[in-house]
């Protein structure tokens, strides 16, 4: 089956991988970018991930780029606590949480790709179109030296928010969808917050701050962390992603957030870089699939980062996807059971982190308390945030007693 994967970001790459894993080698990967840089901040694998990252062979690998917190803690404004929750194996998962650099970790699977099946990552490639055949399709790339046309049983369009795929079937689907927030992204390092493993989210709706770590702690008692920096109507969805800006007016918007546990205006501060991006996501599809082709990742379901998903969603595409082409007595009777599977139960996810996710708590203690709280029980009941907590990892698939008990999606076949 030759299989041709738009897209060389997390999701293509892992994409390959777990097509080589299910026995496929005719597999190809374009990829628009002139070479893979590996930008980008930081990312979280949730165990849901790193459960296929780990039956691919590549935990240990992985676990090298970063950090497995222990904790999330969730605080208002004022730094007082919410919501504190186990992570990863201390909240009895099989499989830990992982925070890395997105472009260590893009890296490191284009590394894998590599080694286990060539040199198959084509770079200088657009997607300008694709052609249904009876029996396969065609994908027309735009190159330095002319369009290519390529000839597949299946293309599997892995490229991004700004999908061309995407935009090849549904022409009219428009520009991203802002949702009124600029997140500053950066990485510092800085002394040590709470006990070097937690990660925290602080703030409301209209202004909030993440961090966690991305290093062990050094003999100097400073880690390098990733944080995003949110603020409501502070900028507007035209501005170029991954542009660099000065920190000074970032580190006045919260300049009154120093905490006991963390200063946060000196983090910002100390930022290596920070890149300013719109908070934007994409609506639904009412379909993924197309005869022999289908989105995948941010592709299909481009969310925003509240839970800290989007990067395993695709993750977990990608191993269903080649489970299904594995499995399924034909390619479009695979891809119409990944559409089956998949698109539902990210578009529930994707109306979760529409209303926040699990950062709900933050809205309501908010709501509630906006000057604080003696006693967060006085304003959200634990039965409450307990709730919240587990309907968020059941849509997103990762409640740890559903995780445990799922069957794998590793098949082991002849090459084809």
């Amino acid at each position: 089956m030759r299989i041709v994967i738009a897209g060389a970001g997390i999701g293509g790459l892992a994409t390959a991988l777990s097509l080589e894993a299910a026995g496929f080698r005719d597999i190809r990967i374009f990829e628009r970018a002139d070479r893979i840089r590996g930008l980008g901040v930081g990312i979280n694998l949730l165990p849901h991930a790193m459960r296929e990252l780990t039956e691919l062979g590549l935990a240990d690998r992985i676990a090298a780029l970063g950090v497995a917190p222990a904790t999330l803690r969730y605080f208002n404004r004022h730094g007082q606590r919410i919501w504190s929750e186990p992570r990863g194996l201390a909240a009895g998962y099989r499989w830990p949480q992982l925070s890395v650099h997105r472009g260590r970790l893009q890296l490191t699977l284009l590394d894998a790709v590599q080694e286990r099946l060539g040199d198959i990552v084509h770079l200088g490639q657009r997607l300008v179109g694709i052609d249904d055949g009876e029996r396969t399709a065609t994908a027309t790339f735009e190159t330095e030296q002319g369009r290519v046309d390529v000839e597949a049983d299946v293309v599997i369009g892995a490229d991004g928010i700004h999908s061309a795929l995407r935009a090849l079937r549904y022409p009219d689907d428009g520009e991203p969808v802002w949702s009124g927030l600029t997140l500053w992204r950066g990485t510092a390092t800085i002394q040590t917050y709470l006990d070097g493993r937690t990660m925290v989210m602080a703030g409301d709706g209209e202004q909030k701050f993440v961090a966690y770590p991305l290093e062990e702690r050094g003999a100097d008692g400073r880690q390098r962390i990733n944080f995003i920096a949110e603020r409501r109507g502070a900028g507007s969805p035209d501005v170029d992603w991954n542009r660099s800006v000065d920190p000074a007016p970032i580190v006045d918007l919260f300049r009154d957030w120093r905490f006991d546990w963390l200063d946060i205006p000196g983090a910002i501060a100390a930022a290596d870089e920070i890149l300013e991006y719109p908070m934007v996501d994409r609506n639904a599809l009412p379909r993924w699939t197309f005869e022999r082709t289908t989105l995948l990742g941010d592709a299909a379901h481009a969310m925003y980062p509240n839970g800290s998903n989007g990067g395993s969603q695709a993750i977990l595409d990608a191993r269903t996807v080649a489970y299904q082409l594995s499995t399924a007595p034909s390619p479009e009777e695979a891809l119409e059971a990944y559409d089956r599977i998949r698109r539902p139960a990210t578009e529930k996810l994707l109306g979760l982190t529409r209303r926040t996710g699990p950062e709900q708590v933050m809205l309501l203690a908010h709501e509630r308390a906006p000057q604080g709280f003696d006693d967060i029980h006085d304003v959200i009941p634990q039965a409450e945030l307990e709730r919240i907590a587990a309907e968020y990892k059941a849509a997103a698939g990762f409640h740890p007693d559903a995780l445990n008990a799922r069957s794998s999606l590793t098949v082991a076949l002849e090459p084809r």
